[in-house]
């Protein structure tokens, strides 16, 4: 089963469609122009590496010679040129097409990816939207580089009645130098871009004919499908990485708990150590007091010990002397008998 899907608006289908030929044109006619005073190449001092153009080129698109015709030819698409990109840059703000082409902060990046992808050198693709960030860059472009040609064209065209604008650009040479510039970036976009129309394939490219593009619904419920998968996938590893923040979370919990413990241990020991220490102190003290107790109290024993002797020494002599008086005593009694 397929579906049909609106892509591209008519209005912008038509501004895209008639700027391509008329870009083409001016293109063109400004080689023509370029011809009569071709001053520019890449190189330095008397060395040319690339001539902006060789004489073969201009034979080969019999260039020479056309002046007057490329000058013409210039000066009338110049007015549709520039209708034409005023209408589309009105068109895009008023129909609010602008969300869609205006860059991003992703499309920097996504427009890297686009380029590493093109160039087979990453295979992951970003998601095609209706324009990636490669595309949303190089159309902004596009636009500021069109205002441009405008201004430094009309700069070149009247130097003198716009004598303010080629001031600003830098004056007359600068002012060539920048329009010649801005074509070679039209070329380059050219080129580029009717590559990637050419990769995209013949769907991409009638969709901006049609406006609609024709799309298997089959792989878009796929890729719905895909999309929700993913979108599952990126919310089970959300969960899981909130899980893990938790258990950190948890085991930095525990372990401050842990820490708090181990503090209130240690001040723990800190205050036991402290008490023993005054124990031991009060202890060192009552023995200290103890041996000093002790030595007076064997001073007083020692002094008793010596008084206890002397006593002993006075009893014996008075005994001695009591005896003596007795026995001189019997002895003059003995007499007066």
């Amino acid at each position: 089963m397929k579906r049909i899907k609106k892509k591209h608006p008519l209005a912008v289908r038509w501004f895209h469609w008639l700027n391509f030929p008329v870009l083409g044109i001016m293109i063109w006619s400004g080689l023509l122009i370029y011809w009569a005073n071709d001053v520019y190449r890449l190189g330095w001092g008397d060395k040319t590496i690339l001539k902006f153009f060789p004489d073969s080129f201009y034979k080969a698109l019999s260039v020479p010679f056309h002046l007057a015709d490329g000058m013409a030819f210039h000066f009338v698409f110049m007015w549709i040129f520039a209708i034409n990109g005023l209408l589309y840059v009105l068109y895009t703000a008023f129909s609010g097409e602008w969300k869609y082409l205006l860059p991003d902060k992703k499309s920097l990046k996504e427009a890297g990816q686009v380029l590493l992808h093109d160039l087979h050198i990453s295979k992951y693709k970003p998601p095609q939207t209706r324009y990636n960030g490669a595309q949303k860059i190089a159309y902004t472009l596009i636009i500021i580089m069109g205002l441009g040609s405008l201004l430094t064209g009309i700069a070149i065209y009247k130097p003198v009645q716009f004598g303010w604008i080629t001031f600003l650009l830098g004056g007359y040479e600068w002012a060539r130098i920048e329009h010649f510039a801005l074509t070679i970036g039209y070329v380059l976009f050219f080129v580029i871009h009717i590559a990637q129309v050419v990769k995209a394939g013949w769907k991409n490219f009638s969709a901006m004919v049609t406006g609609f593009e024709v799309e298997n619904v089959v792989v878009a419920e796929t890729v719905i499908q895909v999309e929700k998968e993913t979108e599952l996938e990126d919310s089970i590893k959300a969960r899981k990485i909130i899980q893990v923040e938790n258990v950190i979370k948890e085991e930095k919990i525990i372990q401050m708990e842990d820490v708090v413990e181990t503090k209130k241990v240690i001040e723990t020991e800190k205050v036991i150590q402290e008490n023993a220490i005054e124990v031991t102190k009060d202890i060192e003290e009552k023995k200290k007091v103890q041996e000093e107790n002790a030595i007076e109290a064997k001073k007083i024993v020692d002094a008793e010990k010596e008084k206890i002797p002397n006593a002993s020494a006075d009893v014996d002599a008075n005994q001695t002397k009591t005896l003596l008086a007795w026995k001189q005593n019997q002895k003059i009694s003995r007499r007066k008998k």
